[in-house]
């Protein structure tokens, strides 16, 4: 049911496009190889205007992580059966919930997109630290987005795998605090 919002984020995403315009499309073609086309239509035609659809996928994508982070702090607290007292402590599903949302996040907000919407549309930041120091900071995490995208991909898999083997009593979710 809520597949379809970081689905969406992903498939439209910069770095991916890169991977499957050239693997499915094999477009742009190497370099020894000429145009198979003579004009250049770029993303202003179906199916490719769908791409544009990107930074609204990344507002979905920012309210997902926050929702990630919040499952992560709800999971740091556990009820004693015996007293029904709420206590703080850290399991080894706590740690794997809070990766992936830090994970998640740090691809989210390493995206170009974001970047663009901290301060790439401007012409001149040196009138605005604040917003420069932003932009600086998210260009810092944008030159690691490819692996952001690897590593978050998987931490979500595994964080998946895991609650739904915790669940399933297959697995024991081990307290460590």
């Amino acid at each position: 049911l809520i597949l379809w919002a970081p689905g969406g984020f992903r498939f439209t995403c910069y770095y991916y496009r890169g991977a499957y315009y050239k693997s499915f499309w094999a477009d742009p073609p190497a370099c020894g190889v000429g145009e198979p086309r003579k004009t250049y239509l770029g993303e202003n035609s179906l199916p490719l205007i769908l791409q544009n659809a990107h930074r609204f996928f990344l507002y979905l994508a920012i309210a997902f992580v926050f929702i990630l982070l919040y499952d992560a702090w709800k999971a740091m607290w556990f009820t004693d059966a015996a007293t029904g007292e709420r206590t703080f402590g850290i399991g080894v599903g706590t740690l794997v919930l809070t990766a992936n949302a830090v994970l998640l996040g740090l691809y989210t907000f390493s995206c170009h997109s974001f970047r663009h919407l901290v301060g790439g549309y401007k012409d001149l930041l040196s009138r605005r630290p604040g917003q420069r120091k932003v932009y600086h900071c998210v260009s810092c995490l944008n030159r690691r987005h490819m692996n952001w995208a690897w590593f978050s991909l998987f931490s979500v898999a595994f964080a998946d795998i895991y609650v739904r083997m915790v669940s399933m009593g297959i697995w024991t979710d081990y307290r460590i605090l």
